[in-house]
């Protein structure tokens, strides 16, 4: 039996046009109807078309809709309609939002979502289609809230999307909720960590080679781009890109075409892009350091995600949310936490973020005396709760190496500006090498850099 969903539009002519792209799936059922009095009796779906400056008539039939027919699955292809009046969309019922003009592909796989989502019984609103890659989510502050709203939209296009933060905000969580809740989500979701790679490496990781490309490629590699085809591609700490690597992945995301590295074919790809930074880009734009027009096109959709010390109302929650998950994977009969730690948890900085504090809870869960998690017990001071034994021969080395690692590491950041790849060749180290000890010793390159004018 046919899916039957007409489409609803004052404009017959879109109507009419969007109705023919649906037809081409045999299964479904789409004529064009111009008011609510046209639509048959029967149907399974209605696909509600918003042009630009008609979004509270679009609202009014949505809500017309529901008071008549609560099963039905409610989708909005909208013609220049703003992030805000999506957003209001969303609130009034519907499951999904695709952007007009857009493919016939894309509009079938929106709608066939909407159908399958029907058939399995789910019910026909916004919350259905979000709480799947939303249900990890926790948060009660208005910043963090305020973010968290954007992604059904952001996830309704396939425009870029720049995510900042800082370490341990949870930038990659973001990102793939906005790919999770996409028409991709039943594609590859690939991420790289740009600041990892290696400089010379960089367009062959991105791009693959071709079988004799130089004198180590004995076989054929295609690339994280042709792994996303299809799918998103995640480039955090984007702004870890030398400006030579940042002049070609420009040219990608303008053209959608690419060259292996050395291969004369030219390849089209169907890829998302979504980048991180725990900088401001804008800040390295004004000092030559990024690249203009890359920023700009990285920037068409954004977020900005407010460090943990900014949100402390949800630290309770996104504790007790630790807790429950780390007690349960190890197996461990924790509870809760004692007014004392969590005054503890209150009172700590948190320079890692929900990153940090996450860890901190699952250390606490795996050691814990008893059902409920202390102060002692998070160890947020860094030192144990018995007395400290003198280092043996082994452990003081150690503590020596791991010192001058350090202040080895900051003298060299100091000395270039932050600049990782300078800092790397000084110290006569390959740039991912450099980068580890980095991450080892909790060093932060824009520490070193200097501030914006």
């Amino acid at each position: 039996m046919k899916w039957r969903c007409p489409v609803l539009s004052a404009d017959a002519g879109v109507a009419s046009c969007i109705a023919e792209a649906l037809r081409a799936d045999d299964d479904i059922d789409a004529p064009a109807c111009d008011s609510l009095e046209a639509l048959p009796e029967c149907i399974d779906g209605v696909l509600v078309v918003a042009a630009s400056g008609a979004e509270q008539r679009a609202r009014e039939q949505i809500d017309a809709l529901r008071g008549t027919r609560p099963s039905v699955v409610l989708m909005v292809a909208a013609l220049g309609v703003g992030a805000e009046q999506i957003a209001s969309l969303f609130e009034a019922g519907i499951c999904d939002f695709v952007a007009w003009p857009c493919t016939a592909q894309e509009l079938l796989a929106r709608v066939r979502r909407s159908h399958g989502a029907r058939t399995d019984g789910a019910a026909p609103s916004s919350s259905a289609a979000t709480s799947g890659p939303l249900r990890d989510f926790v948060g009660s502050s208005p910043r963090f809230v305020q973010q968290m709203s954007k992604l059904p939209v952001f996830a309704a296009c396939d425009a870029g999307v720049l995510i900042v933060g800082e370490t341990g905000t949870g930038k990659e969580i973001f990102a793939q909720a906005v790919h999770y809740l996409s028409a991709r989500a039943g594609r590859p979701w690939v991420a790289v960590n740009c600041g990892a790679i290696p400089t010379e490496l960089i367009e062959d990781e991105l791009f693959g080679h071709v079988r004799g490309a130089y004198t180590t490629a004995h076989a054929a590699r295609p690339g994280l781009v042709r792994e996303a085809e299809g799918g998103t591609l995640f480039l955090d700490d984007v702004d870890c890109l030398p400006l030579a690597a940042q002049s070609k992945l420009l040219r990608f995301l303008q053209e959608r075409e690419y060259r292996a590295v050395g291969s004369n074919a030219v390849q089209h790809a169907d890829v998302r892009v979504i980048a991180a930074s725990n900088l401001q880009l804008s800040r390295l734009v004004e000092r030559g350091q990024f690249r203009q027009d890359l920023f700009y096109r990285l920037n068409v959709l954004s977020l900005e995600l407010p460090p943990l010390r900014e949100r402390c109302d949800d630290i309770r929650a996104l504790a007790l949310h630790f807790t429950g998950r780390f007690a349960a994977q190890f197996g461990r009969p924790v509870t809760g936490l004692t007014p004392a730690a969590l005054q503890a948890l209150a009172t700590h900085r948190w320079p890692g973020n929900v990153r940090e504090l996450q860890h901190t809870i699952e250390r606490a869960v795996l050691l814990a005396h008893g059902p409920l998690l202390t102060a002692a017990d998070l160890a947020l001071g860094g030192q144990d709760a018995a007395a400290p034994q003198p280092d043996s021969f082994h452990a003081a080395k150690s503590r020596v190496v791991r010192q001058f690692e350090r202040d080895f590491i900051e003298q060299l950041l100091a000395q270039h500006g932050g600049n990782v790849t300078h800092a790397a060749q000084a110290a006569k180290k390959n740039r991912r090498a450099f980068f580890e000890l980095m991450r080892k010793h909790r060093i932060e390159a824009q520490r070193f850099r200097a501030p914006a004018p």
